[in-house]
């Protein structure tokens, strides 16, 4: 199936997988290339600066690196569940070049995300991993870790464990609508992205079931808890900066 302007078969799977593909009426707002970029003197904003002081201001989040984190798992949850709906529900998937993609760092959760233009790509390990990981989760791990001193580790698992969330809720979704053939190709996808070396360490997916090898840190805002693919059983007490990967 080719991709349709709209991408209208992502809608009934849900929020996190809509992609509005707005084209010329998209708003004047920042591509993701423009937030993963260090902005320079001139350019009036930060908008992923903007973002993680949005999510710790709505969390009470204790520390920025908190935040960031949260952040950073809410927009690759996007990302691949964008990416994941379209190969298991089209054959293929969109181009997602940042300089394609706008963001609105000022929006609730889901992020939301308008793609200028449609082009379609092979819906093929290698090349999901290119438009995802080295697209989009590289540069924005790069800025997180630089400028808000998050651990690689810690980034790498938040990816890891929002691609397990994405193919866990696309499977639910199918077996629910009779579409056994797109839960296979979804679980069949993950599985390989999950032997891409940025993958490869970041906790053992059984079926689609997910345990982590990181915490994300969400137990250290304020009635926080563990999520369900935590390394952890309890949350730690011990230690104000418990090991974050």
């Amino acid at each position: 199936m080719d991709l349709d302007p709209d991408l209208a078969a992502l809608r009934p799977l849900g929020g996190f997988f809509v992609l509005s593909a707005a084209g010329e009426a998209v708003r004047p707002l920042a591509t993701l290339a423009q937030a993963y970029a260090e902005p320079g003197p001139a350019e009036p904003g930060d908008p992923l600066a903007f973002r993680v002081r949005k999510v710790a201001d709505a969390l009470r989040a204790p520390e920025p690196r908190i935040a960031a984190s949260v952040a950073q798992q809410g927009l690759a949850a996007r990302l691949w569940s964008v990416t994941l709906g379209c190969a298991a529900l089209y054959g293929a998937v969109p181009d997602l070049d940042p300089s394609l993609l706008r963001w609105d760092p000022d929006a609730g959760a889901p992020d939301d995300l308008w793609l200028a233009e449609v082009r379609p790509r092979p819906a093929d390990a290698s090349t999901v991993a290119d438009v995802v990981l080295h697209g989009h989760l590289e540069p924005l791990t790069a800025a997180l870790r630089s400028r808000y001193r998050v651990a690689d580790g810690l980034l790498w698992g938040n990816a890891g464990s929002a691609l397990a969330g994405a193919a866990r809720q696309l499977d639910q979704w199918a077996r629910a609508h009779g579409r056994t053939d797109v839960a296979a190709r979804a679980h069949a996808l993950t599985v390989e992205l999950f032997t891409h070396p940025l993958l490869a360490g970041t906790g053992t997916l059984h079926g689609t079931a997910f345990r982590r090898r990181s915490c994300c840190l969400y137990y250290r805002v304020p009635g926080g808890g563990l999520c369900g693919d935590c390394c952890f059983t309890r949350a730690p007490r011990s230690s104000p900066r418990a090991p974050s990967g």
